[in-house]
């Protein structure tokens, strides 16, 4: 059986990708420098991937797949298209300016918005298509991609791209843009990228369409076959490959195409099988089949995957079955080979990018056999990879009985209604209008780093490192109070990720030390592996909090990172379901809550900026998740009086479809991602009536521009047209970790001199 893998991780194994963009953008090294980098990391994955049937190529991106589309088709901005930034021979200017954002003879260039890829933790920038946008092909790029493939000795070299129905459900389009009309001309050029590749000698190219499996791509249909039979006249074989969830009733539109493949997703849509079994599959139609998860960790499920090829080989010859992973494996690490720490035990039942390739390749050459009852033919490394499976889970270290009896048996209690939580925090905090605060974070700098290494490397003592780490937290408490701010945090210097920091710290999870994975451009993060049963045996951030409220008498907040989103930023056992896991994180959770607030921490933050990234992509499965996810809010600050304030985080999520569950979470304060998007998220606020309090961000930390006072006095006067003042909290999109002391201090200066402004302006001046 033929094998093949939708995609691979971009970053390296080490993240030369990360260092040599951070290098590029300060001045470091030069653009070919960079393009270097990125040869060499795709070198190495291509030498991975080369036993494969067909090898990904145009998979890789300097920062974000989408921006490349965009660019390829001509899809720029008007604001970008400024001499500084394309009268150049280097193209990276104007790239990473659509990115990143720029500034150009003292005027901010906004970046182009970034949101979540569907249900993942990845990161992509929306293109904005005006009425007047003309399409203009530059495919430079990917032909030399393929070129530098085939030079290298790839000659079953399969091109990667974003569907064109995709690109544009996918795009902001102005009021006026005619879908019908754009999707024409995208689909022209295409044709053209197509008829390119082929004269390049490529015979197949995959096309991204995972837009088919999202409830609200019903309605373009039509605009689906119109797309495909506009390119049917192409001489290259297309595959349409779709992932993260079944495509419903797509499927026999996407057997009626004149493509000659379909790719389907079989772990995270099971769906797809009987589809499969009660429609039929075309006898002219190879059959991409998703059957080793590209976005989880663990060692496949052989029996599993046996079973789903048996059923699908009743209707499929095995010549027209390709063996594939979910998804492409850019959701997971490189290599579990680098693991020197994790143990043995774990290490057998753990796949990352490289061993699901070995595992695929095992499918490929064995699975055919045991199923047509040949045992002689099958690979000792084939049984192998059943029995590291079945000892891995039977482990005594992932159990812990307790743990489910305490889920099982939990009754929580209600909190008083909002009007009575209000009226008590305010006798005991205090605050101004228009109150404001940070996310938590602050600059992660080579220093704090450093911190961290040598604590690990034994170069420092616990305690010595821990008086490091109170310096900073009281040289950022002590500018916060300097400049104003209303409600401090203690910064988060002794946290490596937001989700990382406590899967080191809950029984239960396993971290790694290189299992790194693309957030978004050069942002990378280490997801902790829940392997177990969850739960917290020591406090996990009262000793920083503490210490910072003992520095002011300002409230400080306390931060934890949610249940919901340490779930969907964790690879999660397979073995358990998934809300099960949830509640386990959900009451480690309230444990630390409970412990900030009898330490006298009176806010406390409990972020849940991947709830909206976990929502499934088929409507019918909403209702049960988004129950489960706010039931296990509830639990994580069920018990808090109703004096400690709850404050939550959201950021690049569209809230529209889920506003009666985020005002069920009943958070006292919510932040939100606002400055990229213009204030286009509060409009559903403002719809819906929010009742409690909300904090749209003023300005966007992943640019490295630093907004005036007076660009941020009129961002907080165009939120106050949208929401009533008294309802408002002020502060960032989201945790300056990323930025650079240089940029937050001035920027967060602004921000408070800008809402003491605005305050003067429209009179709210009292406490």
């Amino acid at each position: 059986m033929k094998t093949a893998v939708q995609g691979y991780p971009r970053i390296g194994a080490r993240r030369e990708l990360k260092l040599a963009l951070e290098k590029y953008w300060n001045g470091k090294i030069d653009a070919t420098a960079l393009e270097k980098v990125a040869s060499d990391i795709r070198k190495s994955n291509w030498q991975t991937l080369k036993p494969l049937d067909y090898v990904p190529v145009g998979d890789f991106s300097l920062y974000d797949k989408v921006l490349d589309t965009a660019c390829m088709l001509g899809v720029i901005p008007e604001r970008f298209r400024l001499a500084p930034l394309t009268n150049t021979a280097d193209r990276h200017p104007l790239y990473l300016a659509m990115a990143r954002g720029t500034t150009i003879a003292g005027n901010n260039i906004p970046a182009l918005e970034m949101t979540k890829w569907f249900n993942t933790n990845y990161h992509y920038l929306v293109p904005e298509i005006s009425s007047t946008q003309e399409y203009q092909l530059n495919a430079a790029e990917l032909l030399a991609q393929v070129k530098e493939a085939q030079t290298f000795g790839i000659k079953n070299a399969l091109p990667i791209l974003i569907g064109p129905l995709t690109f544009l459900l996918l795009s902001h389009l102005d009021e006026g843009v005619s879908f019908a009309d754009h999707l024409h001309r995208v689909t022209q050029a295409y044709a053209q990228l197509l008829a390119n590749l082929s004269e390049l000698g490529i015979s197949w190219v995959q096309l991204d369409e995972p837009m088919l499996v999202s409830s609200q791509s019903e309605a373009y249909r039509d605009a689906l076959r119109s797309c495909y039979e506009q390119l049917q006249a192409t001489e290259i074989n297309i595959l349409v490959q779709t992932y993260f969830d079944h495509v419903g009733s797509h499927y026999s539109t996407l057997c009626e195409l004149p493509i000659q493949a379909v790719g389907l997703d079989f772990v995270h849509g099971a769906e797809n099988l009987e589809f499969v079994e009660k429609q039929g599959f075309p006898q002219d139609k190879t059959l991409f089949a998703g059957l080793v998860d590209g976005r989880n960790v663990f060692i496949a499920d052989i029996p599993k995957i046996e079973s789903q090829l048996k059923r699908l080989l009743n209707k499929i010859d095995a010549d027209r079955l390709v063996a594939s992973t979910s998804c492409s494996l850019l959701h997971v690490p490189i290599t579990v080979a680098q693991e020197s720490k994790m143990p043995d035990h774990v290490k057998s039942g753990i796949a990352f990018a490289a061993e699901k390739i070995r595992e695929l390749q095992l499918i490929g050459n064995n699975a055919l056999h045991r199923i047509q009852g040949d045992a002689s033919k099958i690979d000792p490394a084939y049984e192998q990879l059943i029995k590291h499976r079945q000892e891995f889970l039977k482990h005594p270290d992932r159990h812990n009985n307790t743990v489910q009896e305490r889920v099982d048996q939990f009754a929580p209690t209600a909190r008083g209604s909002f009007a009575d939580r209000d009226k008590s925090q305010k006798q005991h905090l205090h605050l101004p209008p228009l109150p404001t605060t940070t996310i938590g974070s602050f600059p992660q700098t080579k220093e704090v780093r450093s911190l961290r290494r040598r604590l690990r490397k034994g170069e420092l003592g616990l305690e010595q490192y821990r008086a490091e780490i109170q310096k900073l937290i009281e040289t950022w408490v002590r500018w916060q109070e300097e400049i104003g701010v209303d409600v401090l945090v203690h910064g988060e210097f002794e946290r490596n990720d937001m989700v990382e920091y406590f899967g080191e710290q809950l029984d239960g999870f396993l971290f790694t030390q290189h299992g790194w994975i693309q957030s978004y451009g050069s942002r990378c993060y280490k997801a902790p592996i829940v392997y177990g049963d969850v739960h917290r045996n020591q406090p996990l951030t009262v000793r920083e909090s503490v210490y910072a409220q003992s520095l002011t008498n300002k409230p400080v907040k306390g931060m934890l990172t949610g249940p919901v989103t340490i779930l969907n930023w964790s690879f999660v056992r397979d073995d358990l379901g998934r809300n099960q896991v949830c509640k386990q994180i959900a009451l480690a959770i309230r444990d630390e809550v409970l412990d900030l607030e009898k330490n006298g921490i009176r806010i406390i933050q409990v972020d849940e900026p991947a709830l909206r990234e976990g929502l499934p992509l088929q409507a019918e499965k909403h209702a049960d998740y988004l129950d489960w996810a706010v039931t296990c809010f509830h639990w994580t600050v069920n018990g808090v009086q109703d004096a400690t304030q709850v404050h939550t985080h959201m950021c690049y999520s569209y809230f529209n479809d889920i506003m009666p569950e985020i005002i069920k979470m009943d958070a006292d304060v919510i932040s939100i991602e606002n400055a990229r998007s213009s204030n286009e998220l509060l409009q559903v606020f403002r719809e819906v009536e929010y009742p409690n309090y909300i904090g749209p961000g003023v300005y966007d930390i992943h640019s490295p521009n630093i907004p005036t006072q007076e660009e941020l006095a009129a961002q907080i006067q165009g939120i106050l047209e949208v929401l009533p003042a008294e309802r408002v909290w002020i502060n960032p999109d989201c945790g300056l970790k990323t930025r650079k002391p240089e940029e937050v201090r001035p920027s967060i200066t602004n921000m408070v001199k800008a809402t003491m402004q605005v305050r003067t302006d429209i009179g709210a001046t009292g406490s």
